[in-house]
């Protein structure tokens, strides 16, 4: 048995120069190809119909021994560089296939020089993830996910699992931590005419290859988004991002909707005699925690928004009518 104990700080040292990974996924466009490894899937399959629909161009698929078939009328391919040496470059793969053939996958992504690489698949074992992350810091890659819904540039270009329907184009960037928050929000944001630059999704897993920070600090410089909603939980990450605002002095809004703050809070129980002060000394710990990392948040200037009608509001009132309504 193997104990894997990892400090966020040893973590973190596996991750790339994110400015210069992240500027990659920034620089996408509706002229970008990309591949579907483990398109096999029915899953895969679904989405690449609904990607396809909505323009993005998807030059190949792979999938071990289905090659020199189609699936979707997209070619299909036994390796990675098999797609690439008869399709060109491509700019970014979804990978789609089972939890324990992650590893080899992106591998096989990273030895064609592909700079993005997302993740879509959950349950990657730990060990696998960072040996990846340690393969990709090489290259200065950023891994996106595992337990990504993908990326989406309204009217230009998704990548991943989120549906096109729902996304307008506008001045506001949305980091999520799943796709369903996301969606609860951007409703809320195009019910009163907030479209959206830039839409990702970095996954719920408990280790994942980018941060909040990491996609935050990009889209503060990005001359295309006016203003920053973060959805997650209260936790390690929400600190980070309150030391960078803090640091950083935006002069965009950033807006955090932090949900399970009124969730039960998970109790340990033992012995009879010991259960009411476990419960007590667990719950107040939490809150206090909790308390803490919304207070960090508030001192570095970011705006808590208590519900997802409230985000608008919040935006409202810190962005010109002008700057909402600036095209790309």
């Amino acid at each position: 048995m193997i104990i894997l104990v990892l400090s966020r700080s040893a973590f973190v040292s596996l991750l790339p120069n994110h400015r210069q990974a992240l500027n990659k996924y920034m620089n996408l466009s509706s002229r970008s190809r990309v591949l579907i490894q483990g398109i096999d899937s029915p899953q895969a399959t679904e989405y690449a119909l609904q990607m396809k629909a909505y323009g993005t161009k998807i030059a190949a698929g792979i999938s071990a021994g289905l090659g020199g078939e189609t699936i979707a009328e997209i070619p299909v391919f036994d390796l990675v560089e098999d797609a690439i040496a008869a399709v060109g470059k491509v700019e970014a793969t979804l990978i789609f296939v089972h939890p324990y053939q992650v590893l080899d996958a992106a591998k096989e992504a990273l030895a064609a020089k592909i700079p993005r690489i997302i993740l879509l698949t959950n349950g990657v074992p730990p060990l696998d993830l960072i040996c990846l992350l340690q393969e990709a810091k090489k290259t200065d890659t950023l891994i996106l996910g595992p337990g990504s819904s993908g990326i989406i540039i309204p009217e230009k270009i998704s990548l991943g699992k989120l549906n096109p329907e729902l996304y307008t184009s506008g001045k506001i960037g949305v980091i999520s931590s799943s796709e369903s928050l996301a969606y609860e929000v951007v409703l809320e944001l195009n019910r009163v005419g907030l479209g959206q630059s830039f839409v990702v999704t970095i996954g719920n897993e408990p280790m994942i290859g980018s941060s909040f920070q990491q996609w935050l600090t990009i889209l503060a410089t990005d001359t295309n988004t006016e203003g920053i909603v973060l959805i997650g939980q209260p936790d390690s990450s929400q600190l980070e991002v309150a030391n960078y605002c803090r640091n950083a002095k935006l002069k965009k809004p950033v807006i955090a909707y932090l949900v399970g703050l009124n969730a039960p809070k998970e109790k340990i129980y033992r012995d009879a005699t010991t259960i009411i002060a476990n419960q007590l000394s667990y719950s107040v710990s939490t809150d206090n925690k909790d308390n803490d990392i919304i207070n960090a948040l508030k001192q570095a200037g970011v705006l808590i928004a208590k519900c997802p009608s409230e985000i608008p509001v919040l935006l409202s009132k810190t962005l010109s009518t002008e700057k909402l309504a600036q095209k790309n």
